[in-house]
């Protein structure tokens, strides 16, 4: 069983920065792909970033700019450097892994609190 744990959350002001990780038990395998959601209260979960194994990232248009997706394959291990936060980022930032081969898998973190506050 592939266990994922987030780490980083916390507060920050407005402009502020903060960089939430997300790191998978086991190997790195050619098929993951690992996103960034979050959840904010009364509102829908929503995709914020996702890079698969070769690097290559996608951010949804809120985070582009702001936003910053690396990957480091050896540890398994994502990290989302969140610059010139807003208020609207607030909520519970969740990782998720996505896996094909060797064997399929939906794997999702407890999430980690993201506050903005003014």
């Amino acid at each position: 069983q592939v266990r994922v744990v987030e780490s980083g959350g916390g507060s920050a002001q407005p402009s502020g920065s903060l960089r939430i990780s997300c790191v998978a038990s086991g190997n790195s395998y050619v098929s993951d792909v690992m996103h960034w959601f979050r959840q904010a209260p009364g509102k829908p979960r929503e995709l914020v970033a996702s890079v698969n194994h070769f690097g290559t990232t996608l951010l949804a248009d809120f985070a582009k700019g702001r936003f910053t997706l690396s990957k480091e394959n050896a540890r398994n291990t994502m990290h989302l450097q969140m610059n010139a936060l807003e208020p609207g980022d607030t909520g519970v930032y969740l990782c998720n892994l996505v896996r094909i081969h060797p064997s399929a898998g939906d794997y999702w973190g407890q999430g980690t609190q993201v506050t903005v506050i003014g």
